[in-house]
């Protein structure tokens, strides 16, 4: 049986599931929130939300809500491949939760390209952010 998907989506696809089983690693209880960067078919960098090393792993506090220091699955990536030899310059990001503004920020100061998400948060101001940036944007609400 043939695939319906082009080629591209296909392996969208294919990361953004890596990127789900990702965030299954955050020790978050609201929301967990996989990442991969990726460029030239190969996995450069991965992310996932939670706390700074070192901290404890609880995400959030005895009432609910999100320690002010838990960082973002893609900035945790961005992170990640600062401390390595590598770069983000043309990655994609591959990403379960679009990310806020603030994390819009880096994404494109980041040399990332291109993004490809499945569940969108709820402020859009970053995404707008990035499409006036001309980074190429793709929802993929059901992998």
């Amino acid at each position: 049986m043939q695939s319906t998907y082009s080629k591209q989506e296909r392996y969208d696809r294919a990361y953004l599931k890596m990127a789900a089983e990702w965030a299954q690693l955050s020790h978050c209880t609201r929301k967990k929130v996989g990442a991969l960067l990726v460029r030239d078919n190969m996995i450069i960098s991965d992310g996932y939300n939670g706390t700074p090393s070192g901290f404890p792993n609880p995400c959030e506090d005895d009432h609910g809500d999100t320690h002010w220091y838990v960082l973002h699955a893609e900035a945790n990536a961005i992170l990640k491949i600062a401390r390595s030899a590598n770069d983000a310059k043309g990655s994609t990001l591959y990403i379960t939760l679009s990310p806020c503004k603030e994390c819009c920020k880096l994404i494109l100061q980041a040399g990332i390209r291109r993004m490809v998400y499945i569940n969108e948060y709820k402020d859009t101001t970053g995404l707008d952010f990035l499409r006036s940036a001309e980074l190429e944007i793709v929802q993929i609400p059901t992998i």
